[in-house]
């Protein structure tokens, strides 16, 4: 177990040694992360094997090795993080280059309008969307504070009558008690 987990240890300390020196290597950028893939392959399987035979280890030994078998998979999962951070960081890179390119290589003419605009539509779509949304709003809340004028118009119409009903028959009846008793 000791001589995989060297071995594994060594193979750690070369990867991250191979990531420092990432950014001076020019060409063979497909071969350098496919070494970089199997490197880590090759650790993530010894990292398997040391698990297993962690278990075979005596007990007296058992937990430095968990330790280090622990540290093993820390590292390598630190490894695989750069990795992909790198990867994506190259992706980004190359896309771009490549809007970086289209962008230079297109042709403007004065005649052709398709060509002189500037890309920016999805600025524009949200702008008019918010207008149109802005326009719609303010056309909803003047129709319903006429319909609440036209409702409190005839709220008020209804208690009118209510009120001088109530009077009317309040005056009956004191006309009522008045007059009989």
């Amino acid at each position: 177990m000791e001589a995989l987990y060297h071995q594994t240890n060594r193979m750690v300390l070369e990867t991250q040694e191979y990531f420092h020196n990432l950014d001076r290597i020019v060409g063979n950028e497909n071969e350098t992360d496919k070494e970089i893939q199997e490197r880590l392959n090759s650790i993530s399987k010894n990292c398997e094997k040391l698990s297993v035979m962690l278990f075979k280890e005596p007990l007296a030994k058992r937990h430095n090795s968990k330790l280090k078998l622990d540290q093993l998979k820390y590292d390598l999962q630190h490894l695989q993080a750069a990795f992909r951070n790198y990867q994506f960081a190259k992706q980004r890179k190359k896309q771009d280059e490549i809007e970086r390119e289209q962008l230079l290589s297109r042709r403007f003419t004065a005649t052709d309008s398709e060509n002189t605009t500037i890309l920016i539509d999805h600025n524009l779509q949200h702008q008019q969307s918010l207008v149109v949304s802005q326009t719609y709003f303010c056309g909803l809340y003047w129709c319903l504070s006429n319909t609440t004028m036209r409702l409190i118009e005839k709220r008020v119409k209804e208690d009118k009558y209510i009120l001088l009903g109530g009077m009317a028959v309040t005056l009956v009846i004191i006309f009522i008690v008045i007059v009989y008793f």
